[in-house]
């Protein structure tokens, strides 16, 4: 066998282990996203969006629970978001190539792989101790450290992305840097920065562990933070554990939702990244 058929065989060889490893990862999400929708789609009423979560044996929804996750994600947002772009804008512009701005990366990208739950548990000994009982405020601040390391990361990559000719031609003209920042790169990479804030949006409407040691739950509605509130991804927990059947249907109905949500936001993430290079 010559050298050329020895080459050409490990490359059929690794094509095909790449498909296969492909398909074997695609068949599991269409299982999951099949199960999700053939249990979920049934039982999605409109009663879901206009009525409180019930008592066992009563009819009910989840109105309570989307306007609480609504909430405490768009609290996390607000959060993280302003501090992140602040961060990540430092370490692309002021600590790019120093050794205090690789630390930092190295602990971003710790906080970004770090666990839910171990985060869930922070916030607890943080804010839930020393308030003597759970809180929106609490469950907002835990999501706020996983939206964090996301928004500093895109914000870093993003401005990094940005053609040095543009900042040089800026400061030619005697733009200060501040404004350098403002009116030049983050317009440039403004559709990168959203991106990533809306990927850890994402992230966060599905987060169970971190809300069960800080927000809990919520049957009533309430709109105080320094109570426990009402959120989806705790009651679908909570439901799918009960041996209730209706409550399972809301289960089901919740995770459709969040799932679709997901996956809009996806999509949006993506036809901005898609926009980004067109214009590019």
């Amino acid at each position: 066998m010559s050298s050329w058929t020895r080459r050409q065989l490990k490359d059929y060889v690794a094509k095909a282990l790449a498909i296969a490893a492909t398909l074997f990862g695609l068949f599991w999400l269409a299982w999951i996203l099949w199960t999700t929708v053939s249990n979920g789609l049934p039982a999605l009423k409109w009663e879901l969006f206009t009525q409180m979560t019930p008592p066992p044996g009563q009819d009910g929804g989840l109105l309570n629970a989307f306007a609480g996750s609504i909430i405490m994600s768009g609290l996390a947002v607000l959060i993280a978001t302003p501090i992140g772009i602040a961060a990540g804008t430092y370490l692309a512009e002021y600590a790019r190539h120093t050794k205090l701005g690789a630390t930092i990366r190295f602990v971003n990208d710790i906080l970004l792989s770090a666990p839910s739950i171990v985060i869930g548990l922070f916030v607890y000994e943080l804010m839930v101790r020393q308030m003597g009982h759970f809180s929106a405020l609490a469950g907002a601040v835990a999501l706020s450290f996983i939206v964090l390391p996301v928004v500093v990361r895109t914000t870093d990559e993003m401005l990094q992305l940005v053609p040095s000719t543009m900042r040089e031609a800026a400061l030619a003209l005697g733009i200060p840097q501040w404004k350098v920042i403002r009116q030049v790169l983050y317009r440039a990479a403004l559709s990168g920065i959203i991106t990533g804030v809306l990927l850890a949006i994402a992230r966060i409407s599905g987060e169970t562990a971190p809300l069960l040691f800080t927000a809990l739950n919520n049957q009533y509605w309430t709109n105080d933070l320094t109570q426990p509130m009402a959120n989806v991804p705790v009651v679908i927990f909570q439901y799918a554990l009960s041996p209730y059947e209706f409550w399972h249907s809301l289960a089901w109905a919740g995770a459709f939702v969040v799932t679709i949500l997901v996956l809009v936001l996806g999509l949006i993430s993506r036809g901005l990244l898609l926009s980004r290079k067109s214009h590019d």
